[in-house]
C-alpha cells in the first residue's frame, strides 16, 4: 500500500478529516483535480465561530473577509427580525485562501496533498472492496495509488462514492438551482440577510452575505423541483438568474452597484444518504448530502463531519480492521449529534415550502428574536402556538412541527 487513506478532495471536509488522521499516525494523500484549492468558489462563503472554536483553531485574517454578528430575516412584506448572539457570530470567508489554509494545516501533520490531480477510477481487491485510486495528474497518462481505506469528499459530483456503491444521486426536490453575483457597492450592518418569498424565490430564498470593502455576494437558490415548470400551488419555475436580477433590480442599494464576479451551481438541501461507511470507504460532507437543508450551507457541518470521521478510521488504522462494522461508530455519531438537527431543519424546511407569502407575512409579524432561537433550536411548538392563534387554519401544515 502507497498510503493508509486516500482522501478524494481537500475542501473543508477531505482538510479537516486528513488533519486529524495524520495527526493520528495515518499516512494521507489528498488528491483534488482543481488546479487552485478553493477555486471557484460555488457558496456564500459563511462560517459560525463554532466550528472553529470547538476544533482549538485560530482562523488568520487573510482567511476571511468581514466578521459577521448574525442574521437579518425578512418576510414578503419586508418585515424583518435580527437574529443575532454569542451562537450566531461568524466570518464571510475568502473561500480559495480559506480552503488552502486547511490543507495546508493537515500538511503540517504529515499529510500530502496533490493537486489538479482527477481521481478516475476505484481499484478494487479480490473481493471486489476498494483498495486504492487510479488518478491522472493534469490529463497525463493515469496511474494507481493504493490505500486499504478510501475517503470520498467529493462534493456534489460525487462520482467515486457512486463507484464504491453509495446512492449519490441527486432528485429535483433535494437540491436548490443557485445564483451568485459579488457586487459593490453595498453598505452592510455585519449581518447575512435572508429575504423570504415564493414570488420572489420559489421555495428558497434570496441572500445577500456581506463582505469587505462595501462588497458583498448577492445570491438566490431555488427549488430544483420548480425550475421551468408549475410547481408550489402553481407557481411558474423560472431560472435562478433572471430572479436575482429582478430582485437586484428593485434593491435600492443593488440596482446601481457593479458585478465583480458571477457564477451558478447546485447545492443539496435534502436529507442525507441512507449509509455513510461500506467495506474499506466512508464519504463525507457534501458527498453524504451533510449540509443544512434550510440554507445549505455545508462548511462548517463538513469541518464537523471531518473530525468524527477521523477519530474512527484512526482507531480503525490501529486495529488494521476497515470493515463496515469497524468504521460504523461514524456514521452512528453523525446520525445521533449533528444529524438530529439536520432532520429536524429538514422538517421545517419541507413544511415552510408549503405556506404562502401572506401566511408567512403572518408568520413573521407573530414570532420574535427568542423565537427564531428556539425554532432553529429545533424547538418549533412555542412558535406554532402563537402562529396558529392568529391563523388556526394553518394547522393542517404546521401540525408535524407541534411534537
Amino acid at each position: 500500500m502507497d498510503y493508509d487513506v486516500i482522501v478524494i478532495g481537500g475542501g473543508p471536509a477531505g482538510a479537516t478529516f486528513s488533519r486529524i488522521a495524520a495527526q493520528g499516525g495515518m499516512n494521507v494523500l489528498i488528491v483534488d483535480k482543481r488546479k487552485e484549492l478553493g477555486v471557484p468558489v460555488r457558496c456564500g462563503e459563511g462560517l459560525g465561530v463554532g466550528e472553529v472554536i470547538r476544533q482549538d483553531l485560530d482562523l488568520p485574517r487573510a482567511c476571511y473577509s468581514t466578521p459577521i454578528d448574525g442574521a437579518k430575516v425578512i418576510a414578503p412584506n419586508g418585515k424583518s427580525i435580527v437574529w443575532a448572539n454569542d451562537d450566531t457570530k461568524g466570518w464571510v470567508l475568502e473561500r480559495k485562501i480559506f480552503d488552502k489554509w486547511l490543507c495546508e494545516l493537515a500538511v503540517d501533520k504529515g499529510a500530502h496533498v496533490k493537486t489538479y490531480t482527477r481521481a478516475l477510477e476505484i481499484l478494487k481487491d479480490g473481493n471486489g472492496k476498494p483498495a486504492g485510486v487510479k488518478v491522472s495528474h493534469g490529463g497525463r497518462d493515469p496511474y494507481e495509488i493504493r490505500a486499504p481505506l478510501i475517503v470520498s469528499a467529493e462534493g456534489m459530483e460525487s462520482l467515486m462514492a457512486r463507484q464504491m456503491g453509495f446512492k449519490t444521486v441527486h432528485s429535483l426536490y433535494d437540491v436548490d438551482t443557485c445564483y451568485q453575483y459579488e457586487m459593490k457597492p453595498y453598505n452592510h450592518e455585519n449581518l447575512i440577510e435572508l429575504y423570504f418569498g415564493n414570488s420572489m424565490a420559489p421555495r428558497g430564498y434570496v441572500w445577500i452575505f456581506p463582505k469587505c470593502d462595501k462588497k458583498a455576494n448577492v445570491g438566490i437558490g431555488i427549488g430544483g423541483n420548480v425550475v421551468n415548470g408549475k410547481k408550489n400551488g402553481g407557481i411558474d419555475g423560472a431560472a435562478p438568474k433572471p430572479l436575482l436580477d429582478e430582485f437586484i433590480k428593485n434593491n435600492e442599494q443593488l440596482k446601481d452597484a457593479s458585478t465583480l464576479l458571477d457564477f451558478g451551481g447546485v447545492i443539496s438541501v435534502g436529507a442525507p444518504l441512507n449509509e455513510f461507511v461500506k467495506d474499506s470507504c466512508m464519504v463525507i460532507g457534501t458527498a453524504a448530502k451533510q449540509v443544512d437543508p434550510i440554507h445549505g450551507g455545508g462548511i462548517g457541518l463538513a469541518m464537523e463531519t471531518g473530525v468524527i470521521a477521523a477519530k474512527v478510521a484512526i482507531k480503525a488504522h490501529e486495529k488494521k480492521d476497515y470493515s463496515k462494522d469497524s468504521l460504523y461508530e461514524y456514521e452512528k455519531i453523525w446520525r445521533s449529534e449533528p444529524g438530529k438537527i439536520c432532520s429536524q431543519r429538514l422538517l421545517l424546511r419541507k413544511v415552510l415550502e408549503k405556506v404562502s407569502d401572506d401566511d408567512l407575512n403572518h408568520i413573521f409579524n407573530q414570532i420574535s428574536q427568542p423565537d427564531l432561537q428556539q425554532i432553529m433550536d429545533g424547538n418549533f411548538a412555542p412558535s406554532v402556538a402563537k402562529v396558529l392563534v392568529g391563523r388556526p387554519q394553518l394547522l393542517g401544515i404546521l401540525s408535524a412541527l407541534r411534537s
